[in-house]
């Protein structure tokens, strides 16, 4: 029994199939972390992971976060350091 003639497209066929499987499941997790951070529903695990993860490859992020966090934390406005520009009213 002669074998059968193996065209380009063939062998190529796989290796598609397989990329483009990748691709879809690494874009569905993207979506997923995306839908996590905004709507906040992280657990406390996968939210530590996610705070590591900024913090070892996004440095700027993980720092701008940690000052949005402050800010949010805050009882009172602060106001400025300095006196002399406080603003006087009108009227």
């Amino acid at each position: 029994m002669r074998g059968r003639k193996v065209d380009a497209m063939d062998a190529l066929l796989p290796y598609l199939v397989l990329a483009a499987g990748l691709a879809v499941v690494m874009a569905a997790f993207t979506w997923l972390a995306l839908r996590i951070r905004r709507r906040g529903t992280a657990g406390g695990g996968l939210g530590g992971a996610l705070a590591a993860y900024e913090e070892a490859f996004r440095a700027t992020s993980h720092a701008a976060h940690h000052e949005i966090r402050a800010q949010a934390d805050r009882k009172t406005p602060t106001g400025s350091p300095d006196p002399l520009r406080t603003r006087r009213k009108r009227g």
